[in-house]
């Protein structure tokens, strides 16, 4: 039995990324790549997996924001929390950023619409994904992402953000030296009362559009958050049936999509005192506030600060559960999930003398795609049983 175990025991390095764009180093479930240079300053990441298959997915590209050379340049950073499998952050994650570089190509320039245009196209493309392989992959319908994206171009910081991932800026002020923290994201998780507000308005005929169990509330007592990409379940009728696990399927078909896909957009010109960003899944949220993790990145040195965000926030978790963090480490993928969730954290630094160049000067691209214990890009991942899937 034990040489049958070990034929079927998954390799490493089936699973670890590979090739130009890796960039980072991976040792056990953690990947890391400690320090990178921007356009604006530097750049440091971190991933690590407690999921089987891990569900966080996430990229950092900057130069050309543009599919034409002309520009304009800046920073795109991507943080893709899935749920219910990894099929959909993976598609954002090969999708988005070159659906932005089509309509900046378009229109000559970054902005909102841009952004929003961008993100509209990755959902229509997974939608017609799904409608292709729902006969044979039907669990496909119930799999979907959060989605925070950060764009940085000419002095202007551009935060999208479809879910409960957030973008967190460390401000300083001038007068005291001290580093405040700003959250620059709006979140849609029925946790929170506006959201569970705009939902009951968006559905005033549904007295279940809202359910607290277990106490936490979720949407339609299936899912935290309201905005997604994916979760097509949620969205068009037809994909809520058999052969649909019964645990996704309503009772009631609905004729307005429960979820929505538009995306939370804010714009902020960037000034002197911003010093830098904490792009992060809810899996850092769930264990650091937003000042702690900005103290954490101002009190230390910058390379390998965002590992040293996903240590604090391990920590903090097995600290929850009254064990050691050097016993959470041994815990393997799949397992670790009871203890604490796929956690993906990008840490961009603001170097305001670079900031006020001009977009059309020219920077070599970089691009850094976060890593893990991933299937190969054209692998399908397995099903997920109705034990397996979870709900955000």
């Amino acid at each position: 039995m034990n040489y049958l175990a070990a034929c079927f025991r998954p390799r490493l390095d089936r699973y670890t990324r590979s090739g130009s764009d890796a960039g980072g180093k991976q040792e056990g479930l953690l990947w890391y790549k400690d320090s990178g240079k921007h356009l604006n300053g530097e750049f440091s990441m971190a991933v690590v997996q407690a999921n089987n298959l891990l569900e966080d997915q996430s990229y950092i590209e900057s130069g050309s924001l543009s599919s034409s050379d002309s520009g304009p340049y800046g920073t795109f950073v991507g943080v893709y929390d899935g749920h219910g499998g990894p099929e959909t952050s993976r598609f954002i994650n090969d999708h988005l950023v070159h659906h932005l570089k089509r309509f900046t190509a378009e229109q000559h320039s970054m902005s909102v619409d841009v952004i929003r245009k961008a993100i509209q196209a990755t959902e229509d493309g997974f939608m017609s994904l799904v409608t292709k392989q729902w006969s044979m992959k039907p669990q496909i319908a119930s799999v979907g992402s959060c989605c925070l994206v950060g764009v940085i171009c000419n002095g202007t910081l551009y935060i999208a953000n479809l879910g409960d991932s957030r973008a967190v800026l460390g401000r300083a002020v001038k007068a005291t030296g001290e580093v405040l923290a700003v959250q620059l994201s709006t979140e849609h998780n029925a946790a929170i009362e506006s959201i569970r507000h705009e939902l009951r308005s968006m559905h005033p005929g549904d007295s279940n559009i809202v359910v607290l169990r277990h106490n936490v509330w979720r949407v339609k007592g299936l899912i935290q958050i309201s905005r997604s990409i994916g979760d097509v379940y949620l969205k068009k009728a037809e994909f809520n049936r058999e052969p649909l696990y019964a645990k996704f399927r309503l009772r009631e078909p609905f004729k307005t999509p429960i979820l929505s896909s538009e995306p939370s957009i804010s714009v902020h010109q960037l000034q002197p005192q911003d010093q830098f960003i904490i792009f992060a899944s809810d899996g850092l949220w769930e264990h650091l506030s937003n000042q702690e993790a900005v103290d954490i990145v101002q009190n230390n040195p910058r390379s390998g600060i965002a590992r040293r965000l996903v240590k604090a926030a391990l920590q903090e978790a097995a600290k929850k559960r009254e064990m050691r963090y050097s016993d959470l480490k041994d815990i393997d993928r799949g397992v670790r999930r009871h203890f604490h969730d796929d956690i993906t954290v990008i840490v961009v630094f603001i170097d305001s003398n670079l900031v006020s160049r001009a977009s059309n000067v020219k920077f070599p691209t970089i691009s850094v795609r976060g890593g893990g214990m991933n299937l190969r890009p054209n692998t399908l991942a397995p099903y997920t049983t109705p034990t397996e899937a979870s709900a955000t």
